[in-house]
């Protein structure tokens, strides 16, 4: 079970979340999606913990234990610089220890704007279907003078049902609708990634279910092409829906992430 502790952030106390271990090989920090919190990683943090990781995680601000009103953010910027706090706690307490962060569908998009932000934290990144380039939820939503309901359908997370019924009776899970204002500092992020481009020699996996109907994958991967770096690589999983740290075949996608990471690792060891 994670340790849970309340730091400061930009809304009001950040609820983090941390699965250490002895004597760890690196530090993984997880970065969440839009409506849920980083209590729905338990099992990645536990795979990654047998990989030799401390991970370490945070509820956004407005988001599950976090303080903040609920899914309201205006500016993702403050959103990374929160999550700058969690990598500087991670750093803290594991000193010299190269950090990995995976960040998943909008936790993507900020982990993407993190990596612009601060590539010299980072050994690595992972982008699990990130909400990169544009987002069709978007292009529909903020032209219309009020936001209609637009539940998330649960079924479109995995195959497997039990994350649907999961997710459908979390009380941490927002339900509600999207809000307006963060709808806006979505794009505003979106257009700031875009404008800084390249994400530099970092090393960076892009994951993505090809059916994924929550984040498709092609608005997606068109901005990864434009974050791209010498070291970006990508891979697509025929079938799977968004939630592939939570679809059918999760074993094959940590399996992918840990060769990712134990290749960074092997060659910053050698150089």
């Amino acid at each position: 079970m994670a340790r849970t502790e309340m730091i400061p952030g930009h809304a009001g106390d950040l609820a983090t979340a941390s699965w250490e271990i002895d004597q760890p090989r690196y530090v993984a920090v997880l970065c969440h999606g839009y409506g849920e919190h980083i209590g729905r990683y338990e099992w990645v943090a536990d795979q990654l913990n047998t990989h030799g990781a401390s991970v370490y995680g945070v509820d956004h601000a407005g988001h599950g234990r976090s303080e903040g009103e609920r899914v309201l953010i205006t500016d993702f910027d403050l959103v990374v610089d929160d999550f700058h706090r969690l990598v500087r706690l991670a750093t803290e307490r594991n000193p010299g220890m190269p950090v990995v962060l995976i960040g998943h569908s909008m936790g993507g998009m900020i982990a993407a704007r993190y990596s612009q932000l601060h590539a010299d934290d980072l050994a690595a990144v992972v982008l699990s279907g990130p909400v990169l380039g544009s987002w069709a939820v978007l292009d529909d939503l903020l032209p219309l003078e009020e936001i209609p309901p637009t539940p998330i359908d649960p079924s479109a997370l995995s195959r497997d049902p039990a994350v649907a019924d999961a997710y459908t009776n979390d009380p941490l899970v927002w339900h509600g609708d999207f809000k307006r204002p963060t709808l806006e500092a979505l794009q505003g992020c979106l257009d700031r990634i875009d404008a800084h481009g390249s994400v530099g020699d970092i090393p960076l996996l892009y994951l993505h279910g090809e059916d994924d109907e929550v984040v498709p994958m092609e608005p997606s991967r068109a901005g990864i092409e434009t974050i791209r770096g010498p070291a970006t690589e990508a891979k697509s999983y025929p079938g799977a829906r968004h939630e592939i740290f939570n679809e059918t075949n999760k074993d094959d996608v940590l399996d992918d992430v840990t060769t990712f990471i134990d290749r960074v690792l092997n060659v910053r060891a050698i150089n």
